[in-house]
């Protein structure tokens, strides 16, 4: 892969992480939903913006997605996937859980890194190793800090690295997969909605203006992150998606704070310390090794 497709790879990437670590704010003005709620929207939604966008450009790989059974089989079991990681997520922004969802977050990239050399073969240069390191003090620190398993954050790491593995591995097209992930749920999502409205208990019904608008708004809020997302993992090695993931989770972490007012001990402040130490052996490593490439490029074409 060339630079350019390198270039573009980590610009998607940089900006799905920069409008996931803002969502924290999008949720939250919907709080007077229930969360499963806001789910099943979230859902539908996504696949009506999706549907249009796809009518508009003419698009049809969709069909061919669906013809495939081995195709089916993965984009069943990333529509579930994604699926438990939006409701886990929303639920907890609007519990008062933003702090742990960011911690979640912060767990997720080691998954990446380890998926990374696991399934895809990815070497790790020793200064990596020290940033993985020093990422996961940091984590292990603010877990152990909780003084009980972190359910939540477990559930967000786990859901989404293995959701971007099955992207990833199988090449999947980020507009069309997820197209079709949400074309998958969708009907469990309206049948949720209809059964809510019929039972009386809708958020919807009572809901602000504003509120329904963000509703409305809410698929094209997902569905553009994720496009962006897809399009970097497919260009970037998997274990640097686990390093740039830390821009979300922090912006999460200093709204659930200075927004929110959540906790932030000083367990957190170690943790966060050492994280962001991590960080930053790790972009030396990557511009040592981008000059170090580059050097060998001027020296073959001389």
């Amino acid at each position: 892969m060339n630079d350019s497709q390198s270039l573009r790879g980590y610009l998607f990437a940089i900006g799905a992480y920069l409008m996931w670590g803002v969502f924290p704010l999008y949720w939250k003005a919907m709080d007077s939903v229930p969360a499963m709620e806001i789910l099943a929207y979230r859902i539908a939604c996504s696949f009506v913006f999706l549907l249009l966008f796809n009518l508009v450009l003419g698009r049809k790989e969709i069909f061919r997605y669906l013809k495939e059974p081995k195709t089916r089989l993965v984009l069943f079991i990333t529509s579930s996937l994604i699926s438990l990681n939006w409701g886990t997520y929303i639920w907890a922004v609007n519990a008062g859980h933003t702090v742990e969802a960011s911690l979640g977050y912060y767990i997720n990239p080691l998954v990446n890194v380890f998926l990374g050399m696991l399934i895809f073969n990815e070497r790790m240069t020793p200064m990596k190793t020290v940033a993985i390191v020093l990422a996961f003090s940091g984590v292990l620190y603010q877990t152990v800090g909780y003084g009980n398993f972190p359910w939540t954050a477990m559930v967000l790491a786990f859901t989404f690295a293995f959701y971007g593995l099955f992207k990833k591995k199988y090449a999947l097209d980020s507009i069309n997969s997820l197209m079709a992930e949400t074309l998958i749920i969708t009907p469990v999502a309206v049948g949720y909605l209809l059964f809510d409205f019929l039972s009386g208990e809708s958020g919807a019904v009572s809901a602000q203006p504003t509120v329904l608008v963000l509703l409305a708004f809410s698929g094209i809020a997902t569905s553009v992150p994720l496009y962006l997302f897809g399009e970097g993992a497919k260009r970037i090695p998997f274990s640097s998606l686990g390093f740039l993931q830390y821009i979300g989770p922090t912006i999460m972490l200093l709204i659930g704070v200075f927004f929110f007012g959540e906790d932030f001990s000083g367990d957190h402040v170690v943790s966060f310390a050492l994280i962001w130490t991590g960080l930053a052996v790790y972009a030396f490593s990557a511009v040592k090794e981008f000059r170090k490439k580059k050097k060998k490029e001027k020296v073959s074409v001389v």
